[in-house]
């Protein structure tokens, strides 16, 4: 049973819904702003979860890190790797208070992607294992677990 305030759950499905379109649009300047200072983001196939294996297709552990991953998409990798868009569905199926102004949330979603305006495929499915921080500014990650249905359908240069 979920329960929660309205105010809650739109601020929620707020930043959900912001970080789904900041990803699709490759806003890379605004994803570090949808963490908290104190954060971290990362992304495991449940197959490692399940086997005990800390491997991880990105692991950032600390705001640092976030902001290393973004000047590592806009400067480094910039240039060497074949670009692609990416569209992401999501739906949020779980929310739970687990302190004052603090959320457990869980979300399920598909990401497409389309390389060089050719056919768009299925990169990768899962669910999301979110704490989000609400605050009169709106909401923020406090961390971000992917959990990958199976490895991706390619390599992975951009956050999921």
């Amino acid at each position: 049973m979920i329960t929660e305030t309205s105010n809650e759950m739109r601020a929620i499905d707020a930043l959900l819904g912001c970080y789904a379109q900041v990803l699709d649009e490759q806003d890379w300047d605004r994803w570090p702003d949808l963490f908290a200072d104190e954060c971290s983001y990362t992304v495991h196939t449940l197959d490692n979860i399940r086997r005990g294996l800390p491997l991880a297709y990105m692991y950032d552990d600390n705001r640092a890190r976030i902001l290393d991953r973004v000047k590592f998409i806009t400067e480094v990798w910039a240039g060497t790797i074949e670009p692609y868009r990416t569209r992401h569905v999501t739906q949020r199926t779980h929310a739970a208070q687990v302190a004052e102004n603090r959320w457990e949330v869980r979300a399920n979603f598909h990401v497409s992607f389309t390389e060089n305006d050719s056919l768009s495929g299925l990169l990768a499915t899962g669910y999301y294992e979110d704490v989000v921080e609400i605050s009169v500014d709106g909401a923020q990650f406090v961390s971000r677990a992917v959990r990958l249905d199976s490895m991706p359908a390619r390599y992975l240069v951009y956050p999921l």
